[in-house]
């Protein structure tokens, strides 16, 4: 039996850095063995089929040919179709509430980071941001009209920064639609 992933790079196709035409990524992912495979926009997220079941070691495998194909060191953060339900259906009741006032992002941790433990190191400024722990994510909004007040993006600064990787709730909704849409 196929389990259906979603992988989602770090840093590529950003400011002209780690550039990887989607037809050059959907290639590596076929040389890994995998099927099914569907990039979605060009911020590096990547579903598809494998039957393989031990997620580090597909995880392993990805940032091993993504590091032979551009040199780079690419972080792979790596979900199953499940565990993307999961952060969807357990997001705050906040989350995604006011689109026209709010922007909203859910923030990937590598399997290392405890996203309990990160939540309080992330300076936030009241009435501006927000931000809730999740199982393996962090959930954030930001007032778009006080957005130049954000201090989420000093997040950059702390070390656990290069284990995460951040989309926006759009981003989010759109992935797992196309995962669901092969199971």
């Amino acid at each position: 039996m196929k389990t259906r992933y979603i992988a989602l790079l770090r840093g590529i196709n950003v400011g002209g850095k780690n550039v990887i035409p989607m037809k050059d990524l959907k290639a590596l992912f076929e040389q890994c063995g995998f099927c099914d495979i569907e990039t979605y926009i060009q911020s590096g997220n990547v579903m598809f089929s494998c039957g393989v079941s031990d997620s580090s070691k597909i995880r392993k495998k990805i940032e091993i040919n993504l590091k032979k194909y551009s040199g780079a060191d690419i972080p792979v953060v790596l979900l199953t179709a499940e565990q993307l339900s999961n952060v969807v259906a357990n997001a705050p009741a906040w989350f995604g509430a006011e689109p026209e006032k709010y922007r909203y992002d859910v923030a990937f941790l590598d399997p290392e980071i405890d996203a309990g433990t990160l939540l309080p190191k992330i300076p936030l400024r009241e009435g501006v941001d927000c931000a809730a722990a999740g199982n393996s994510v962090l959930y954030f909004s930001k007032m778009i009209e006080k957005a130049t007040q954000s201090r989420l993006p000093k997040m950059i600064s702390l070390p656990e920064y290069r284990l995460l990787t951040v989309r926006n709730r759009n981003t989010t909704l759109k992935m797992l639609e196309l995962v669901h849409s092969k199971l």
